[in-house]
């Protein structure tokens, strides 16, 4: 054995040992795949791996997702010993309080990570958005003679990921699209929390991910370090297909446990792991890293330096040489907005015809995409009725990098996976398209955009029973409630033209995870003034009476219309209604106390809340003296205004509700 075989064997090992450690200080967590897995981890960052420890966020560096998150010990570890910065004292309060080195990865938490994952086959689906956003920008920024995007996306996954169905939905995605910059390495270890994979997992995964368009290559020795170089390089150079390299390896490997599903998700105890250390030859102090093994880790500052500092050179040519592209390709990396983008959006007049506010999304999107470039999306394969195409742009293709208009196809989970990874590369502000019903399709997606507070938008159009014909299944009724029960993440529900060119400059604005719910069915334009000047705060006043009035309608969405109708009616009996408008709940929460009371006024009990929607989370602003009109049933098939009628949303079921709360 050379010298440099015994340094990595003794590198390799301080993965295992200090991952094992990290476990067994914490009394939770899994050790068995990092231990496992140490030099599929080990041969990828020290021989291929380009990344700069003292600048996370080097905008071409190569993307490392840890699909499987529960190997997070593995992975800071890693960090840990390339130079990133977390400390030794934060390994050793892993999955501790604030630790920094959270149970899970979690983006934002731990400098070097590349995404939150945990949730099996999240990591797998985020990485081909990276590799998307990598294609299209180096479409886009690249000049002959400068790379200025020109990096791999590499994965690590467990077999749970493969078996969960977001992972095939993306997989299938990337092999058509032909991601050949991803390379997913497979930790084939056979064991899941309750015992072999035969259990429930026999497929071929080889000859299915082969079915997908991908390049699959194998290793049968995960000690063949030498063959594990050989099968990534080969991977890099298959430019048509994503990579798939399967590596077989033992879960818990030289522990007591080895090959059992008991190492997976427990500690190895302490005396599994003194065992552990004695099979490995072991003698360091808990938590050491020997010096020669760190030194040989550390090299990746120094190389991390050394790329950057190359790259940075080459683009400052490219500043020279290609300005205009230069000054739109940091503006979009470092997420500024360009100037000026808000001016052409859409202003609608009350004259003007009512319209489906999925048909004004459209042309809302389509103004702002041409200010903002960096914009782009699509459906699963609904975009004629999302109305989510970018006009005069090309579908997003191996022919097309460039693409603005993404078809995702029938797979809405790995589209909102996607468009998050997509958000996390940079570079660009991605959306995807469905019905609000089929959000439960992606929901998982849905709920890491809040966590990681990505800048992703999502349109979902058919927001109601207004659907119609097409029936419950198709008609969301607990939908809405159960989106904004998420934290971090905003729910909008435009009442017009106007409520939805303004959702739309929010959405694009504030930079958060949010959603457009959006109608089938055409409704009146409101007030643009009165919208444009207060939309922004999520609830406003609409519609208002003298003095403080006898009853507060509170409306969202096409059911706001109905209350403006019932103010009227209300009005010819002495009894005055103010309106309000609640297009974002999430912003309106986020107002003053002072700003809340002056819509809600405390002193007004008497009042109505009106969704065509869950009644869940509205007797929260109405009050145990108001009531709620929504729908706590399914709805039914039938036109859409006769469906509404049936189920109350009528201006004269709303008077009739609120005449009965005014004293």
């Amino acid at each position: 054995m050379t010298d440099t075989q015994n340094i990595e064997t003794v590198c390799i090992n301080s993965l295992r040992i200090l991952s094992a450690e990290m476990v067994q200080k914490a009394n939770s967590g899994h050790p068995g795949m990092p231990i496992g897995a140490a030099p599929i981890a080990h041969v990828l960052w020290t021989r291929f791996l380009k990344h700069n420890p003292e600048n996370p966020q080097w905008c071409n560096r190569d993307r490392f997702v840890l699909s499987a998150g529960h190997a997070s010990a593995l992975l800071y570890s890693l960090l840990y010993v390339t130079g990133y910065d977390i400390s030794i004292d934060q390994i050793k309060d892993f999955r501790q309080w604030e630790s920094g080195t959270p149970g899970h990865p979690e983006y934002g938490e731990t400098p070097g990570v590349e995404a939150t994952t945990g949730p099996l086959g999240q990591g797998i689906s985020m990485a081909a958005g990276m590799a998307f956003a990598e294609r299209l920008l180096s479409a886009r920024f690249n000049r002959e003679g400068y790379p200025v995007v020109d990096h791999y996306t590499y994965i690590l996954c467990s077999d749970g990921d493969l078996m969960e169905g977001v992972s095939s939905e993306a997989a299938s995605l990337a092999g058509h699209q032909k991601l050949g910059k991803l390379i997913c390495l497979y930790d084939d270890n056979s064991i899941t929390i309750e015992g072999s994979t035969d259990l429930a997992f026999t497929e071929n995964v080889c000859q299915r991910f082969e079915a997908y368009g991908w390049q699959v290559l194998e290793c049968g020795d995960v000690h063949d370090l030498d063959a594990l170089e050989k099968a990534v390089a080969q991977a890099q150079q298959e430019t048509d297909k994503p990579s798939l390299i399967r590596v077989q390896t033992h879960i818990g490997y030289g522990t007591p446990l080895q090959d059992s599903e008991k190492s997976h998700g427990a500690p190895l105890g302490e005396q599994g792991l003194e065992e552990t250390k004695q099979f490995f030859g072991w003698n360091e102090d808990p938590f050491t890293v020997p010096d020669e093994a760190l030194a040989f880790f550390r090299k990746a500052v120094d190389q991390g330096k050394k790329a950057e500092t190359e790259w940075n050179a080459m683009f400052s040519e490219y500043e020279k040489n290609h300005p205009e592209q230069a000054a739109e390709f940091t503006r979009r990396m470092d997420g500024r907005l360009p100037d000026g983008w808000e001016t052409d959006i859409p202003v609608f007049n009350p004259d003007e015809n009512p319209a489906a506010t999925r048909k004004v999304s459209g042309t809302v999107l389509n103004t702002v995409a041409q200010a903002v470039p960096e914009l782009l999306g699509g459906s699963a394969d609904l975009g004629s009725s999302n109305k989510s195409v970018i006009a005069d742009n090309d579908d997003q293709d191996p022919e097309h990098p460039e693409g603005r208009n993404f078809h995702f196809g029938v797979r809405e989970h790995a589209m909102g996976a996607a468009v998050n990874g997509m958000a996390l590369h940079g570079g660009v502000i991605p959306y995807g398209a469905t019905f609000l019903v089929f959000a439960d399709y992606c929901r998982p997606a849905l709920r890491l955009a809040a966590l990681m507070q990505t800048h992703v938008i999502f349109i979902f159009t058919h927001d109601s029973i207004g659907v119609g014909e097409d029936g419950p299944t198709h008609q969301p009724v607990e939908h809405l409630a159960s989106l904004r029960a998420i934290p971090g993440f905003l729910v909008f529900r435009p009442a017009d033209a106007n409520e939805t060119s303004e959702a739309w400059r929010l959405a694009v604005s504030l930079k958060k995870p949010c959603m457009l719910a959006l109608t089938r069915q055409s409704i009146p334009v409101l007030d643009p003034e009165i919208v444009r000047r207060n939309a922004k705060r999520g609830g406003y006043i609409l519609s208002d009476t003298e003095g403080v009035p006898d009853v507060i309608l509170i409306g969202t969405g096409s059911e706001v219309h109905p209350c403006i109708e019932a103010q009227g009616l209300l009005k010819n009996e002495g009894i005055s209604a103010r309106i309000v408008s609640m297009p974002c709940i999430e912003l309106f929460e986020e107002q003053d106390r002072e700003y809340r009371d002056r819509v809600l006024p405390p002193s007004v009990t008497a009042r109505v809340a009106v969704e065509a929607g869950s009644t869940q989370g509205w007797h929260k602003w109405t009050g145990s003296s108001g009531l709620v009109i929504g729908i706590d049933r399914f709805g039914a098939s039938a036109p859409g205004p006769l469906v509404m009628e049936k189920l109350g949303f009528t201006a004269e079921n709303i008077a009739e509700k609120a005449r009965g709360l005014v004293p």
